[in-house]
């Protein structure tokens, strides 16, 4: 998604464009997708277990989950 004319950065963006401007290879480019998928994959671990811990989740949702089309979901 673009920015819009005047709109400012978020310290995010701010952030991870001072981290590219250190080194503007590709490789360096991979190692920082590598971290940040790393880090919201753990994340994600870490919701998916408090969900199946309080039993928000389990294995009968999971299984309907796996055999529901959720492109027609509303």
């Amino acid at each position: 998604m673009a920015q819009s004319q005047g709109q400012a950065l978020n310290p995010t963006q701010l952030h991870l464009l001072k981290l590219f401007a250190v080194n503007d290879s590709e490789d360096y480019a991979r190692e920082i997708k590598s971290v940040l998928m790393w880090h919201f994959q753990h994340k994600l671990d870490q919701e998916a277990d408090r969900l199946w811990d309080n039993g928000t989740l389990n294995q009968q949702k999971l299984d309907e989950l796996r055999h529901a089309d959720l492109h027609r979901k509303q």
